[in-house]
């Protein structure tokens, strides 16, 4: 029988097993259910009839392990993902409770539902509908579903490092994060890096009256932001001592992929909510994909309460973060920023709260294009290649610790709403994501890696 066939059969089975994963919290910040849900992962796992299965630990929460060993004489295929969900508050803005699974007009609704347990089980229930089809599976298949990724992955690096030789492959499948709009598929390459950092800046041992010691006390957020003002100019342009040193610009393959994604301006507005975005196809991707950013994401000093309260506060604190493209280090970008404070704000503290590597596996992989082709055909819809994900994801574990080719594709829609409530995924997506993963398969044995 069809991978189509098989899924259709087992559409009410298929939707129970992801429920059952759906109502068992897994929230990594709190500790809420990790383990049991683990635990329910690898009985997942076994189920679908992967020959091996284990729970690894790691200083945090424990990773789950899978195999299916065919032959060392074909490929190894490595599918990624995290059974951990964000916590789901506010709760009072959920339709539905967020761990009780809810159909709505074609979707699931529920914590996880898209990120990223709806695609995590789409993988493993391909595995269960790949055996029902052939028997067996032509390649070798290895899972590491861990349970860090909404803190951070903040283990993942040393536990690939430590079992590099257990986890060895010929390439890293992952599907995670929202398809394109109008659910149109795509095969993602790589991802921007990050570095999160917070400055702050205290100047008086407490809040003093702004008439009677103001010009007497000096006002740390003016402080800080004559420090900003000095870090980017009023275009945009990062003026850090050689923050764009190693920047890798596109290369003319990359930006001819571009071209070809869709886009629509009214659409982009629309989802950012500001009317005044002006921007060309090529603009807008060549800034999400390959340039990086430079963001204030919070402000704190002072009053902002309803009212007036006349102060000179006696801290301030600015977090900023940075989006990192192709070569960019994130530690030597931390460097940089170090030492450019403390030319011109030598008093101000630098706090770092999270980084990671920018990571693209090059378009010319032979399994490009066949992965390509059996999102589209498993979605019916046309199906892309975009270079790189604005947004962060640790993609470059696989490509630099691990040294393997690693692409993403996601099975979610567009307007998922992962991290929000009312986190959904369309029914649809959730079965076309196990025939793509079956059919995916397909490509990999048949390619020379």
């Amino acid at each position: 029988m069809d991978y189509r066939t098989i899924i259709e059969q087992n559409r009410d089975a298929y939707l129970e097993e992801l429920f059952e994963m759906l109502r068992q919290k897994s929230i990594s910040a709190q500790d809420d259910g990790i383990r049991e849900c683990a635990e329910l992962v690898a009985g997942k796992l076994s189920t679908a009839g992967m020959h091996h299965v284990e729970l690894m630990e790691t200083a945090t929460h424990p990773v789950v392990y899978g195999e299916y060993h065919v032959s060392d004489d074909v490929p190894t295929i490595l599918i990624y993902g995290h059974y951990d969900v964000q916590p789901p508050d506010p709760l009072e803005a959920w339709d539905s409770p967020p761990f009780e699974p809810t159909i709505r007009d074609g979707r699931i609704y529920a914590r996880g539902a898209g990120d990223n347990k709806g695609q995590m089980m789409a993988q493993i229930l391909a595995i269960e509908t790949y055996l029902e089809a052939k028997g067996t599976l032509p390649v070798n298949v290895k899972f590491l579903i861990e349970g860090e990724e909404e803190i951070g992955s903040v283990n993942l690096a040393d536990f690939v490092d430590t079992h590099r030789d257990k986890l060895k492959a010929d390439l890293v499948y992952a599907s995670d994060g929202p398809m394109l709009p109008d659910n149109h598929p795509y095969v993602l390459l790589g991802v921007r890096g990050i570095m999160y950092i917070e400055l702050e800046l205290t100047e008086a041992a407490f809040d003093n009256h702004s008439g009677n010691k103001g010009n007497i006390v000096p006002n740390p957020a003016w402080k800080l932001i004559d420090l900003l003002n000095t870090m980017r100019d009023a275009e945009g342009n990062v003026l850090i001592e050689g923050f764009y040193d190693d920047v890798f610009p596109p290369t003319d393959q990359e930006m001819a992929l571009l071209e070809k994604l869709p886009f629509d301006l009214e659409e982009v507005r629309r989802n950012v909510g500001h009317e005044d975005i002006s921007m060309t196809k090529a603009e807008y991707y060549r800034k999400l994909c390959f340039e990086p950013t430079f963001n204030i994401a919070g402000f704190t000093s002072g009053y902002s309460g309803e009212g007036a309260k006349t102060i000179v506060p006696k801290d301030a604190k600015v977090k900023i973060d940075m989006r990192l493209v192709m070569n960019q280090d994130p530690d030597k970008i931390f460097g940089l920023l170090k030492a450019h404070v403390k030319k011109h704000a030598p008093n101000v503290t630098v706090k770092q709260f999270g980084k990671m590597s920018p990571s693209r596996t090059s378009a010319d992989m032979p399994f490009i294009e066949p992965i390509r082709q059996a999102a589209e055909t498993s979605f019916g819809k046309e199906a892309f290649i975009q270079p790189s994900l604005g947004g962060s994801l640790p993609d470059a574990i696989w490509t630099k610790v691990l040294g393997v080719p690693s692409v993403l594709v996601p099975y979610a829609n567009v307007d998922e709403a992962n991290h929000s409530p009312n986190e959904n995924i369309m029914v649809e997506n959730f079965y076309n994501g196990i025939e793509t993963t079956c059919r995916v398969i397909d490509v990999v044995k048949d390619i020379d890696m």
